[in-house]
Protein backbone atom coordinates (compact mmCIF):
# COMPACT_ATOMS: atom_id res chain seq x y z
CA UNK A 1 0.00 0.00 0.00
CA UNK A 2 1.31 2.98 -1.33
CA UNK A 3 1.44 6.92 0.20
CA UNK A 4 -1.04 7.19 -2.38
CA UNK A 5 -3.81 4.73 -1.45
CA UNK A 6 -3.25 5.50 2.57
CA UNK A 7 -4.61 9.43 1.61
CA UNK A 8 -7.35 7.75 -0.96
CA UNK A 9 -9.67 7.29 2.42
CA UNK A 10 -9.50 10.68 3.34
CA UNK A 11 -9.97 12.39 -0.12
CA UNK A 12 -13.58 11.85 0.58
CA UNK A 13 -13.19 13.78 4.22
CA UNK A 14 -11.98 16.85 3.16
CA UNK A 15 -13.72 19.91 3.65
CA UNK A 16 -12.79 22.45 1.41
CA UNK A 17 -13.61 26.36 2.34
CA UNK A 18 -14.56 29.14 -0.14
CA UNK A 19 -11.30 30.34 -0.30
CA UNK A 20 -9.74 26.50 -1.17
CA UNK A 21 -8.06 25.69 2.08
CA UNK A 22 -8.54 22.20 2.98
CA UNK A 23 -9.91 21.92 7.02
CA UNK A 24 -8.67 18.60 8.80
CA UNK A 25 -8.95 17.32 12.37
CA UNK A 26 -6.52 16.53 14.32
CA UNK A 27 -6.50 12.77 13.67
CA UNK A 28 -6.87 13.33 10.11
CA UNK A 29 -3.81 15.58 9.95
CA UNK A 30 -2.04 12.83 12.01
CA UNK A 31 -3.36 10.15 9.27
CA UNK A 32 -2.00 12.46 6.32
CA UNK A 33 1.37 12.97 8.56
CA UNK A 34 2.00 9.27 8.45
CA UNK A 35 1.48 8.73 5.04
CA UNK A 36 3.71 11.35 3.98
CA UNK A 37 6.32 10.08 6.39
CA UNK A 38 6.23 6.47 6.41
CA UNK A 39 9.45 4.67 7.36
CA UNK A 40 8.94 1.90 4.81
CA UNK A 41 8.01 4.56 1.88
CA UNK A 42 11.66 5.94 2.67
CA UNK A 43 13.29 2.53 2.77
CA UNK A 44 11.95 2.20 -0.77
CA UNK A 45 13.34 5.66 -1.76
CA UNK A 46 17.03 4.32 -0.76
CA UNK A 47 19.68 3.44 -3.27
CA UNK A 48 22.26 0.80 -2.25
CA UNK A 49 25.65 1.32 -3.70
CA UNK A 50 27.54 -1.76 -4.54
CA UNK A 51 30.29 -2.68 -2.52
CA UNK A 52 33.64 -2.14 -4.74
CA UNK A 53 36.15 -4.03 -5.67
CA UNK A 54 38.78 -2.72 -3.62
CA UNK A 55 41.39 -3.60 -6.55
CA UNK A 56 44.60 -5.16 -6.86
CA UNK A 57 47.43 -4.07 -5.16
CA UNK A 58 49.15 -1.62 -7.60
CA UNK A 59 45.71 0.10 -7.51
CA UNK A 60 45.66 0.41 -3.96
CA UNK A 61 49.24 1.63 -4.09
CA UNK A 62 48.31 4.68 -7.09
CA UNK A 63 45.70 5.61 -4.66
CA UNK A 64 47.65 5.80 -1.56
CA UNK A 65 50.21 7.79 -3.64
CA UNK A 66 47.55 10.13 -4.97
CA UNK A 67 46.39 10.88 -1.37
CA UNK A 68 49.32 11.54 0.17
CA UNK A 69 50.52 15.20 1.38
CA UNK A 70 53.53 15.08 -0.49
CA UNK A 71 52.11 14.38 -4.01
CA UNK A 72 49.12 16.92 -3.17
CA UNK A 73 51.34 19.65 -2.12
CA UNK A 74 53.91 18.85 -5.36
CA UNK A 75 50.78 19.11 -7.67
CA UNK A 76 49.54 22.28 -5.79
CA UNK A 77 53.11 23.92 -6.33
CA UNK A 78 53.22 23.12 -10.08
CA UNK A 79 49.66 24.20 -10.82
CA UNK A 80 50.63 27.31 -8.54
CA UNK A 81 53.64 28.38 -10.57
CA UNK A 82 51.85 27.73 -14.02
CA UNK A 83 49.07 29.51 -13.00
CA UNK A 84 51.02 32.28 -11.44
CA UNK A 85 53.34 32.59 -14.61
CA UNK A 86 50.14 33.34 -16.67
CA UNK A 87 48.53 35.65 -14.40
CA UNK A 88 52.26 37.45 -13.78
CA UNK A 89 52.79 37.90 -17.78
CA UNK A 90 49.26 38.92 -18.24
CA UNK A 91 49.44 41.81 -15.87
CA UNK A 92 52.71 42.62 -17.12
CA UNK A 93 51.66 42.99 -20.51
CA UNK A 94 49.08 45.65 -19.67
CA UNK A 95 50.48 47.06 -16.74
CA UNK A 96 52.57 50.35 -16.36
CA UNK A 97 56.27 49.73 -17.27
CA UNK A 98 59.05 52.10 -17.45
CA UNK A 99 59.52 52.74 -20.85
CA UNK A 100 62.20 55.74 -20.05
CA UNK A 101 65.89 54.14 -19.26
CA UNK A 102 67.75 55.75 -15.98
CA UNK A 103 69.73 57.55 -18.94
CA UNK A 104 67.09 58.76 -20.62
CA UNK A 105 66.62 57.06 -23.30
CA UNK A 106 63.75 54.45 -24.26
CA UNK A 107 64.45 51.05 -23.51
CA UNK A 108 64.31 48.39 -26.31
CA UNK A 109 62.37 45.48 -27.06
CA UNK A 110 64.94 42.88 -25.03
CA UNK A 111 65.13 45.16 -21.80
CA UNK A 112 60.95 45.06 -21.92
CA UNK A 113 61.09 41.43 -22.26
CA UNK A 114 63.68 41.37 -19.00
CA UNK A 115 61.37 43.15 -17.07
CA UNK A 116 57.77 41.32 -18.07
CA UNK A 117 59.57 37.63 -17.61
CA UNK A 118 61.30 39.18 -14.26
CA UNK A 119 57.91 40.18 -13.01
CA UNK A 120 56.20 36.71 -14.73
CA UNK A 121 58.80 34.29 -12.70
CA UNK A 122 57.93 36.52 -9.36
CA UNK A 123 54.44 36.03 -9.86
CA UNK A 124 54.68 32.28 -10.48
CA UNK A 125 57.19 31.63 -7.49
CA UNK A 126 55.25 33.70 -5.46
CA UNK A 127 51.74 31.59 -6.10
CA UNK A 128 54.08 28.03 -6.30
CA UNK A 129 54.76 29.21 -2.90
CA UNK A 130 51.17 30.14 -1.62
CA UNK A 131 49.73 27.37 -2.72
CA UNK A 132 52.01 24.42 -1.85
CA UNK A 133 52.29 26.17 1.45
CA UNK A 134 48.47 26.11 1.81
CA UNK A 135 47.64 22.69 0.49
CA UNK A 136 51.25 21.05 3.27
CA UNK A 137 49.12 23.01 6.02
CA UNK A 138 45.57 21.81 5.03
CA UNK A 139 46.89 18.36 4.65
CA UNK A 140 48.40 18.21 8.03
CA UNK A 141 45.53 19.50 9.81
CA UNK A 142 43.32 17.05 7.79
CA UNK A 143 45.87 14.11 8.93
CA UNK A 144 45.51 15.54 12.38
CA UNK A 145 41.85 15.68 12.86
CA UNK A 146 41.34 12.94 11.26
CA UNK A 147 38.13 14.31 9.11
CA UNK A 148 37.97 16.02 5.90
CA UNK A 149 35.74 19.30 6.30
CA UNK A 150 35.26 22.62 6.06
CA UNK A 151 37.43 23.11 8.79
CA UNK A 152 40.26 22.28 7.40
CA UNK A 153 40.81 24.91 4.27
CA UNK A 154 39.49 27.51 6.92
CA UNK A 155 42.05 26.67 9.24
CA UNK A 156 44.90 26.47 6.45
CA UNK A 157 44.02 29.80 5.12
CA UNK A 158 44.42 31.38 8.62
CA UNK A 159 47.65 29.60 8.94
CA UNK A 160 49.17 29.95 6.13
CA UNK A 161 47.65 33.81 5.90
CA UNK A 162 49.74 34.30 9.39
CA UNK A 163 52.52 33.11 7.94
CA UNK A 164 52.97 35.22 5.08
CA UNK A 165 51.96 38.05 6.99
CA UNK A 166 55.08 36.84 9.39
CA UNK A 167 57.45 36.54 6.20
CA UNK A 168 56.40 40.06 4.87
CA UNK A 169 57.39 42.15 8.07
Amino acid sequence: MNSGDKLGGLKSNFYQTKSGHILLSDEEIKHVMFALCDPDRRKQGRQHTPVVNPGNSTEKLIGKVFESCVFKTATSAVLGYGLGGAMGLFFASIGPSNVVATDGKSLGVRQVFREMKASTLNSAKNFALVGSLFTSVECTIESYRAKTDWKNGTFAGGITGGLIGIRGA
